[in-house]
């Protein structure tokens, strides 16, 4: 059996007296979903800023493709293919969709500074090159197209959730971490989020593995390989969906009884 694309092994993150992951210890296979679920508070968000850097544990080991990645900076471990979205959008409102996403392609440009400064060949092709393939590959793939031209902050929310997973996939990521992409969208921009995501996992041009962070049970079980439940930080459950659902220590977290988890039907 291969190796796990992601592995998290005892961490352990505290603040003041407040302990937020406790012995947390998961792995993700290459190719699957895995989706982190709970109630509020339960942990997940601060599990994937430990994952992508953003906070570092106190104790534990983040392991990304047989690599320790402990160490490393948030740009760093972007270099390494983690990318991800946010629970409160993060984009730059005041700037176009389109230049919006080029922002992902950072990490990919290989002009220097010179070069850059006086847009000379190799830099313009590279432009070129790179705009095309926002284009042709990410705009298309998110229906976006019609506001690409478009400054972000003049947008409805479930477009902008868009552009931020556009961003995210410009990275061209091998993990990509999504920190609850359906919050505050109706019924049919998740239903479309969910679908955009599914492309995401299975297209073979993408093949990307992902970790959802999401409160939307109905969601989460329907495209989940598998699943883990946090719960004051610490992991009560993992299995496929349907393990999952008939857990009565999960449906406790979530409801106070043994009554099963609920979920919504679609």
């Amino acid at each position: 059996m291969s190796d796990p694309l992601l592995r998290v092994d005892g961490l352990h993150m505290i603040f003041g007296g407040v302990r937020a992951l406790h012995g947390v210890s998961l792995e993700v296979k290459g190719g699957e979903i895995f989706s982190i679920i709970g109630p509020n508070g339960a942990g997940k968000t601060v599990l994937l800023n430990c994952i992508n850097g953003l906070y570092r544990p106190q104790r534990g080991r983040v392991i990304f493709e047989g690599q320790e990645i402990n160490g490393l900076r948030p740009y760093r471990r972007a270099a390494h293919g983690i990318s991800r979205t946010f629970q409160k959008i993060e984009l730059f409102s005041g700037m176009t969709v389109l230049d919006n996403i080029r922002l992902g392609r950072h990490l990919h440009m290989r002009s220097g500074l010179l070069t850059g400064a006086l847009y000379l060949g190799p830099a313009g092709r590279e432009e070129i090159e790179h705009r095309a393939f926002i284009e042709k590959e990410i705009i298309d793939l998110l229906e976006i197209q019609h506001i690409r031209d478009k400054v972000v902050g003049m947008l409805a929310y479930g477009l902008q959730k868009r552009v931020e997973l556009a961003r995210a996939l410009a990275l061209e990521p091998k993990l990509l971490l999504l920190d609850e992409p359906m919050a505050g969208l109706n019924l049919e921009e998740t239903e479309e989020m969910a679908r955009f995501i599914l492309d995401i996992n299975e297209e073979e041009r993408w093949k990307v593995t992902c970790v959802l962070v999401e409160h939307d049970m109905g969601v989460v079980m329907d495209i989940s390989h598998r699943v883990a439940v946090l719960n004051f930080g610490e992991k009560i459950a993992e299995g496929t969906p349907q393990e999952i659902q008939s857990n009565p220590e999960v449906a406790n977290a979530y409801l106070g009884a043994s009554e099963g988890l609920y979920v919504s039907r679609r």
